[in-house]
Formats: C-alpha cells, structure tokens, sequence
C-alpha cells in the first residue's frame, strides 16, 4: 500500500506517494499540469494566455523544485545542449510577480533543445501572446511526447522526443504545431503546424 504524505506548495492541498507516480496530476495557479516522476518531465500542461501587460521580469530568476513532486533539477541541465524549457512561457504571465514565480517551477520545465527552445518555439509563444492581444483569452496545451526509444540522461532525467502545442481561441477554433525535439535548421514556426485531432 503507497504511503500518503500531505503537503502544501504555491498550489493547492496536494498527496505525494512516496512511490514515483507517472500521472501526478497538478492544478496550480497559473496551470495544470500532469507530471511524470519517474520521467521527470511532464506529460502535459495546460494553462491560458491572457491579454495583460508586462509588469514584472524574468531577469535574475532561476527554476526551483517543488518539494512533493520528484522533478528535473539543475543537474539534469548541466553542460549540455538541453535547455530549461517553459512549457507555459514566462512572458506570458509577467502581470504578477507571484504569476512570473510560477513559470519557474520544475513542473513547468522540460528538456528542450536549446535552438528549438530560443527560436521556433519562442516565436511561437509570441505569436499566441499576439493572438490573445487581438482575439481574447487563448486556451494552450502542450503534450510532451517520449517515443520508445527515447534517451534519457545519466542524471536520470528522460528526454521528449517531441512537443505538440494546441492552441484554442475564444471562438472554438484551433491550431496544433507539433515540434521534434532537435534543431529546427532556421525553419520558419509556421511550417511546424499540423492537423488536430
């Protein structure tokens, strides 16, 4: 029988097993997100992209553990060519500081190639910042995809072999990008869209 230990974070009343749990699912302020701990990365997140101003930056902030989940942690980032990456983006959330906090939580990180992290991905989460600008409210949710045979990490974390990004618009219209974890060559985000299903 799993142990059950009652703890509280920046989120909600949570359990944590002491077993590593492949679906822990997590509702925090800024997102919901299944985490994956004996991948250490998410399986999903979900989160919504607001029209709001810009009142606090990410300059000087760093990713912390939250203390229940077995997550990533910076070794798992350590000299190599995996970044940090935000699966719900830091800019989109800068109205509060406690909104900005929440990005850098490790639940919100996954192993994402550092070119597809600073480029195509992030032209794309600026584009969705535009869109909630001149459309409303967007709903967005990213499903971290692990192959079979996908790499894991002598630290012990396991690599995405993909992301796919869908994108809801207060209309109920929508588009899906789906990105392969690797360098994207200087591609445009746009050629990165695919069917939804």
């Amino acid at each position: 029988m799993k142990k059950l230990l009652l703890c509280v974070l920046a989120f909600p009343l949570i359990f944590f097993s002491q077993d590593k749990n492949d679906n822990y699912i997590i509702e925090g302020s800024i997102f919901k997100v299944s985490y994956n701990e004996q991948y250490e990365q998410p399986n999903w997140i979900e989160y919504k992209v607001r029209n709001v101003k810009k009142n606090f930056d990410r300059k000087g902030r760093n990713f912390y553990n939250v203390d229940s989940v077995f997550t990533s942690n910076n070794a798992d980032y350590k000299n190599n060519i995996w970044d940090k990456g935000h699966l719900a983006p830091a800019a989109a959330f800068s109205d509060t500081e406690a909104n900005l906090n929440a990005t850098f939580s490790f639940l919100n990180c996954a192993l994402q190639h550092n070119n597809l992290n600073r480029y195509e991905w992030s032209q794309l989460e600026r584009k969705v910042r535009e869109w909630a600008d001149s459309e409303g409210d967007v709903n967005v949710r990213v499903d971290v995809v692990f192959e079979k045979n996908h790499q894991t990490l002598s630290t012990g974390a396991h690599i995405p072999t993909a992301f796919k990004k869908s994108i809801t618009f207060s209309d109920g219209t929508n588009k899906c990008f789906y990105f392969l974890n690797q360098p994207t060559n200087g591609m445009n985000w746009t050629e990165f869209e695919t069917q939804c299903n």
